[in-house]
């Protein structure tokens, strides 16, 4: 029997929480490196899909970990004040961009947060409307799914009321001549029609949808929508999970586009790998009633302290700043190869949260999905580790660690360079990725 790493994944992981681009192990890391089964060393333009924000072995994040494990590692939140637990809530707190009355709920993942914020909705107001966008991932929970709008989440049920708005694409505009005011003036239509605002508990936004295909929205896009929102008395709950920290240049994404929302949603990076969530929103939402939304675990002092060693680490190591020059390196070189390779229909992205968007045709924009899980299993080959999202799997997602540096950059970018060559001259074979479905 082969005991290879990859053959061990086989006979015991469950193919429903598998998601496997390539043949990829992990036995380590260092840095922007992924360390294989084996030894080999590979770039990794993902950061675990941006969870590892401070990439691999961070002095800080090790150190913070290892402490709180030797101190109070198995404290619950859930019937005990714990000290990391209320330090980093007082951390998360303090950089919202305003002074309102909040609260904090402490959760696993991304997923787990938006299944708080749906049910206490839910609990809390007697509406039982729900805005989101097609294309929208909230998370694999029932509930975060049940709002959400992906095509891999075909599965899943829609909540009961849930209306999907088109999130306009500067790419693949829905409205023309102007997608802003087409968008906002189809949104005000259904306003008027279908749908019936004074029953609208909130709307959930992503201010860069990201499994979607790393859509930034036209500017004033979600201006108006807030707008809109605030008239009639709608909840906007922000989705920064796997674009929030740092990652745009801003610590918020929502904040390029001066957003004031009710309710922010964090997870992935926050705990720079380890799991952990938070829902920050209006005290009197949050305190709907005691133990509303527990779990034992959720605020453990373990992944407590990772989130402030996340959040002490993106400031003294001035990482939002850094994400932003970095991100011009990063898109600069993306515009080039764009040059290069006719695969390339569109280079898109805010600091480290980048997205190409290969094609088959540059007139038609024919998605070349196959393509792109091709361009993606080279580069695993070359020495590259990124994936792809997007509602027809074509939309390579570039979101390095914000500690890369421009040189690793550049070396990312060579390699990219040559899987989108080795794929355009045939050097990947439909057999090559048959094992390796992707989304």
């Amino acid at each position: 029997m082969t005991d290879d790493l990859m053959a061990r994944d086989r006979r015991t992981i469950a193919d429903i929480e598998r998601l496997r681009f390539f043949p990829a192990t992990a036995v380590g890391g260092e840095g922007s490196y992924v360390i294989e089964e084996g030894g080999r060393r590979v770039l990794d333009f993902s950061a675990s899909w941006g969870a590892a924000c401070l990439g691999y072995g961070h002095p800080a994040l090790a150190e913070a970990v290892s402490e709180a494990v030797r101190n109070m590692g198995a404290v619950s939140l859930a019937s005990c004040a714990v000290g990391n637990a209320v330090g980093l809530a007082e951390d998360l707190l303090a950089r919202l961009p305003d002074d309102r009355d909040r609260r904090v709920w402490f959760g696993h993942a991304g997923s787990d947060a938006n299944d708080a914020v749906v049910r206490l909705l839910e609990a809390a107001t007697p509406r039982r409307g729900i805005l989101s966008f097609v294309g929208a991932y909230h998370g694999g929970s029932a509930a975060s799914m049940s709002v959400s709008g992906h095509s891999s989440q075909a599965h899943a049920p829609a909540r009961a009321g849930l209306t999907r708005l088109p999130y306009p694409d500067p790419y693949r505009p829905q409205f023309s001549p102007d997608l802003v005011a087409g968008a906002l003036a189809d949104l005000d239509r259904r306003l008027e029609s279908e749908l019936r605002p004074d029953e609208i508990a909130a709307v959930f936004i992503e201010p860069i949808q990201s499994d979607g295909g790393l859509i930034v929205p036209p500017a004033g896009f979600l201006k108006g929508l807030e707008e809109r929102c605030r008239a009639h008395g709608i909840l906007i709950v922000v989705d920064e999970v796997k674009v929030g920290m740092g990652r745009t240049g801003l610590f918020h994404a929502f904040e390029a586009e001066g957003l004031s929302p009710d309710i922010v949603v964090y997870g992935k990076g926050l705990g720079g790998g380890l799991p952990i969530s938070a829902v920050v929103g209006p005290a009197e939402l949050m305190n709907l009633q005691p133990a509303f939304a527990i779990m034992t675990a959720a605020g453990n002092p373990v992944c407590a302290a990772a989130g402030r060693a996340v959040l002490r680490t993106i400031e003294e190591e001035d990482l939002m700043a850094g994400a932003n020059l970095k991100g011009e390196h990063l898109l600069s070189g993306l515009a080039r190869l764009a040059q290069r390779h006719a695969l390339i229909g569109h280079v898109r992205g805010r600091g480290l949260t980048c997205g190409v968007e290969l094609v088959r045709d540059p007139v038609s924009k024919e998605p070349a999905s196959s393509e792109t899980a091709k361009v993606a299993f080279r580069a695993h080959q070359l020495g590259l580790i990124f994936y792809y999202v997007g509602m027809e799997s074509n939309v390579l997602e570039l979101t390095p660690p914000l500690t890369i540096s421009e040189e690793e950059i550049d070396e990312g970018l060579a390699i990219l360079d040559q899987a989108l060559e080795d794929v355009a001259t045939g050097r990947v074979s439909d057999e090559d990725i048959a094992a390796y479905a992707g989304w």
